[in-house]
């Protein structure tokens, strides 16, 4: 009887461990995210943003019908990298936490709070058999009582606070561009216009009004707003993107 090597199979099962302490699966979905769309969120003390890419799957598809920035609660917003399925269920699964938390408490819920609530779920995943971990990571947006909150979920279900981060295809040009770039004097128009040449440095063709969606927030109103196809393309004009 032939035998396989010694490392064949740990990544068959999502609850058994290599020999070097690997989830194979785990590794895998976040493989997936990795070539995901090019997703961005950038934040200051006093506003934040949140950019993603949608591409034409074919020719005949209706960009205007794929939406990649969500609304959670009027202070939170969120966009996602990887599988689109497991990116709107965990959608949906924020948006149920946001709510009756609103009708529970009477109260807008703190942007961690949800974060974690959408992690915890995401790390059930990683340890029953018979599921799969969930092949997407997402940011979250928003204003509570601690500020502008700006947090990105990993595959494993953890997560983490930021300044500017990347996810998707692009996300390593975009955090050079970023690292080089950002700064803590800039205005939400500034970092309007810094998110999108940094999606630029990215992308392969010039930007285009359908092919961005963009989201901010800033900590006066706390409600998180999408610009319309209209005042995407101004700013992509004023951002010299668009050739």
């Amino acid at each position: 009887m032939a035998f396989g090597p010694p490392a064949m199979g740990y990544d068959r099962a999502i609850t058994v461990f290599s020999p070097d302490g690997k989830l194979y699966q785990v590794e895998y979905a976040a493989e997936n995210v990795r070539k995901g769309w090019t997703t961005i969120g950038i934040k200051l003390n006093e506003c934040g943003v949140i950019l993603a890419e949608k591409k034409r799957v074919t020719q005949l598809v209706d960009l205007s019908s794929i939406e990649k920035i969500f609304l959670i609660d009027t202070h939170v917003g969120a966009s996602f990298a990887g599988l689109a399925a497991d990116g709107r269920v965990l959608i949906d699964y924020a948006r149920r936490q946001a709510f009756t938390h609103r009708f529970i408490y009477d109260e807008p819920a703190d942007v961690e709070m949800l974060v974690r609530a959408v992690c915890d779920i995401k790390q059930l995943y990683t340890q029953h058999a018979g599921v799969r971990p969930f092949g997407v990571s997402l940011i979250f947006l928003g204003v509570d009582r601690k500020g502008v909150n700006l947090f990105k979920t990993e595959t494993n279900g953890y997560y983490f606070s930021y300044l500017a981060m990347a996810m998707g295809a692009g996300e390593q040009q975009v955090m050079e561009f970023l690292e080089k770039n950002y700064g803590s004097d800039l205005r939400l128009k500034d970092l309007v216009t810094l998110g999108l040449r940094a999606l630029r440095a990215a992308s392969e063709s010039p930007l285009t009004p359908e092919g961005v969606e963009l989201g901010y927030i800033t900590i006066q109103e706390k409600e998180f707003k999408k610009l319309s196809v209209s005042e995407l393309a101004q700013h992509i004009v004023e951002a010299g993107v668009n050739k």
